[in-house]
């Protein structure tokens, strides 16, 4: 084991970003055309990435496996992007946005990335704006804000119930631009399968074309890894079905450390599952714990009821009703952070009070501010003395106006009129906070690979904060990797354009094939999504909201008896030289199924509760994480030596000079 350096600068907190650009080294511009970066994905963090470097000056290429930048999974956030601009005058700062931010995720992440995060959110809003990013305005003009879990400001900006949307269309204008200039190289359907290394340097990748089926090599002086997080391997999530891991894998096994990889975080907002032939869930945005309240009967005989169809949620008075994190959590209320929403979700359900036909929901229900804001609306109006039914007409209007394609959405998947009667809600697999280790660069273990965005695991420990992945996203493409690239850049000012015609090339395309080879020789009985439906089952029951040893030296054996069956009776249909669906998902899947032994191994050996890691055995006397400071307070990096149960542990310790280290409180 070695102690990782992450390369923090010494100094005051709020003055180390701004003397480490003062420190690092840079590259002239002239010298700028001739370098060559490749970068994977094109979401928020790989878009925006993208854009900056090649507005540099550098040369740029561009890879996702999506027919277009557009449709990368940013697109589906809804609720918002936080900053700390303060414009409420509720007290707002950098330093509260840092602390909220180490805070939720309980301690488990690191103070110098962490800080600069917040201090460059402000910058987001500034550069969207300028883009046209259709923020939502006050009356007044000014941006509007809404409150998140887990804060007691307003602080998140959004573009009502797409930001995400809204937000990639602008770095991808920004990538359009540099596409018409030739600065980028757009790949669109391609897929990362390996990384290539030279001298041990990451200097390109090997791509299957998804259209053509063509393996191709690509080379350049950096390959930023932007390809996003891996909720997939629980088979149900949030994240879109094409969502993998192989990027960051791939690059995992030529050397670069996996962190933290049981940190997951369960959202607690997402439309419950509705039967075994489901294969993706739906999120409810977080923003809707703004005006909605969320509630279970406080008798179980009217729960009963509920799921075999013969009461009402309306029919419950509210003295029937337990609004519980109202009741547990006083100070934050329904907006807490999303691993504690989640678990007080479980925890009702577990006690038998879940509503739907299957127990495992609760209700999230906006009567009372259907009725608040109808009679301030009426008020404004002018009517004194507003009848009911104008109140609630009126109120309608003004939470369309705020959450109206949520409501709409809710009401397609279901069929009921969110409006008219509760939404149900279930916790389900939304983000990962682990990722590949980098340090304060941004840099992973191996010299020339980076990792933005959900990919690494920087910045949100073990818990993240609603609203904070689309600035994570956004403050590594358009403000510190575009910085931090060009110190390490600055020494290959002289190396010349990287050559594809070469051994370390040649064995990487040759181990490609014959990866893809051996999926289509097992010529087995069993589709893919048959060994990946059975591994989701594997993680959520064992790996998922609560984890406990038993359960996870089982999930090891069991993943481990999934992984050699696949490869012995995994049948893939089609032929490699052609577009291939089927093939793609046999290599994403072959992914998860060693990822998920070493998420397995990563729970199991840090006995401690914290933030979305909750081990039962690990737990206060009223059902809270309970952290092991004193023998846990690191990062776990994982080496690849070749099986991911034998992977060999690193850490990188975590030093908390400016927060004080306590119990999480949000009563």
């Amino acid at each position: 084991m070695t102690v990782l350096d992450s390369k923090v600068p010494e100094g005051p907190i709020e003055k180390k970003w701004t003397k480490h650009k003062n420190e690092i080294n840079l590259v002239n511009p002239a010298n700028k055309r001739n370098i060559d970066i490749i970068v994977v994905g094109t979401g928020l963090a790989g878009g925006s990435c993208a854009a900056t470097l090649a507005e540099l000056g550098y040369n740029v290429k561009t890879f996702c496996f999506q027919d277009s930048p557009r449709r990368a999974h940013s697109i589906a956030a809804q609720g918002g992007i936080n900053a700390s601009k303060n414009y409420q005058g509720d007290g707002d700062s950098d330093y509260r946005l840092f602390y909220d931010t180490v805070k939720g995720g309980d301690y488990r992440s690191r103070e110098g990335n962490v800080y600069r995060l917040a201090e460059v959110s402000s910058n987001i809003i500034d550069q969207c704006v300028a883009q046209g990013v259709p923020f939502a305005r006050e009356y007044g003009g000014l941006l509007d804000n809404r409150s998140f879990g887990g804060v007691l400001v307003s602080r998140t900006f959004y573009a009502k119930g797409q930001t995400g949307q809204q937000l990639l269309l602008g770095a991808y204008s920004a990538m359009n631009r540099q596409i018409n200039r030739g600065k980028i190289q757009s790949f669109t359907r391609h897929e990362m399968m390996d990384l290539v290394l030279v001298d041990g340097k990451a200097r390109g990748i090997i791509a299957r074309d998804l259209v053509s089926g063509e393996i191709e090599r690509h080379s350049a002086h950096a390959v930023v890894l932007a390809s996003g997080g891996y909720g997939n391997v629980f088979y149900l999530s949030t994240n879109a079905m094409g969502s993998n891991v192989m990027a960051a894998w791939r690059a995992h096994k030529k050397g670069a450390f996996f962190a933290n990889p049981c940190f997951t975080q369960i959202h607690p907002t997402c439309i419950p599952v509705s039967g075994d032939l489901q294969s993706k869930l739906t999120l409810m945005s977080e923003s809707l714990r703004n005006d909605g309240r969320i509630w279970v009967p406080k008798h179980s005989k009217d729960a009963e009821a509920i799921r075999e169809g013969k009461l009402k949620p309306t029919e419950l008075s509210e003295e029937d009703r337990d609004y519980y994190l109202e009741r547990r959590y006083p100070a934050f209320g329904n907006l807490v952070p999303r691993d504690v929403a989640s678990r007080a979700a479980k925890e009702r359900c577990d006690e038998g009070y879940g509503v739907n036909k299957t127990g495992q929901a609760v209700y999230l229900d906006f009567k009372a501010a259907i009725e608040r804001y109808g009679k301030e609306k009426a008020f404004i109006s002018g009517h004194k003395n507003p009848g009911k039914e104008e109140i609630i007409k009126l109120g309608e209007e003004v939470i369309e106006s705020k959450y109206g394609n949520l409501f709409e959405m809710y009401e397609k998947i279901t069929d009921q009129n969110p409006y008219k009667t509760p939404m149900m809600i279930f916790p389900a697999v939304h983000y990962t906070m682990g990722g590949l280790w980098v340090d304060y660069n941004l840099m992973t273990t191996i010299p020339g690979c980076y990792a933005t965005g959900e990919a690494n695991f920087s910045d949100h420990g073990a818990n993240r904060l609603g609203a904070s992945a689309l600035m994570q996203g956004l403050a590594d493409g358009y403000f510190v990797l575009p910085y931090t690239i060009g110190d390490y850049l600055s020494d290959d000012i002289r190396t010349g354009s990287i050559s594809t015609d070469t051994e370390e090339f040649e064995k990487a395309e040759k181990e490609v094939k014959e990866r893809v080879q051996k999926l289509f020789d097992a010529k087995g009985k069993n589709p893919v999504d048959y060994y990946h439906k059975k591994l989701g089952k594997i993680m959520w029951d064992k790996c998922g909201m609560s984890r406990n040893i038993k359960d996870l030296k089982e999930a090891l054996e069991e993943i481990k008896e999934l992984r050699d069956d696949f490869w012995a009776n995994v049948r893939v249909t089609g032929k490699e030289g052609t577009k291939n669906s089927e093939l793609e998902k046999a290599g994403r899947v072959a992914d998860f199924l060693e990822l998920g032994e070493l998420f397995a191994k990563d729970a199991l050996e840090r006995n401690e509760s914290c933030g979305g890691h909750f081990r039962e055995e690990y737990q206060t006397e009223d059902g809270e994480a309970l952290r092991d400071d004193e023998n846990y307070r690191f990062v776990s990096a994982w080496e690849y030596v070749g099986n991911p149960r034998d992977a060999k542990l690193h850490k990188e310790e975590l030093i908390f000079e400016n927060i004080e280290l306590k119990t999480r409180s949000y009563k």
